[in-house]
């Protein structure tokens, strides 16, 4: 799966501003120029993943947020990924998933 740049830069942008910070405040608190932050978030400079992690936790967001769009908060975090491997299955793998998948789903709501 090749990273999508543009897209993270979209998520990190649409955090801060969630978090009320402007591109000079985070800047300051991280102590990175301007425009670095603004060609992250434009997807023209890539980021590190210690950096993206010091993003995150400072705007209070997930890795995988802003990595894939999925948010392990969410009920339905894994649906892209699940999709992305059925499609690519034959009908008897797909048949074999589902049965496993519902003797999984039996097996905890009988508890």
């Amino acid at each position: 799966m090749a990273l999508d740049y543009k897209l993270m830069g979209e998520r990190l942008k649409k955090a801060r501003i969630k978090k009320g910070y402007t591109q000079e405040k985070l800047a300051e608190i991280m102590d990175i120029s301007v425009a670095y932050i603004s060609r992250v978030e434009n997807g023209k400079a890539h980021i590190n993943l210690k950096r993206l992690n010091e993003l995150c936790s400072i705007l209070r967001t997930s890795e995988s947020y802003i990595l894939n769009g999925a948010s392990n908060n969410s009920n339905s975090y894994l649906n892209s990924e699940l999709n992305s491997i059925l499609k690519d299955c034959s009908s008897e793998k797909k048949e074999l998933i589902y049965q496993i998948a519902t003797i999984i789903s039996d097996k905890d709501n009988k508890k």
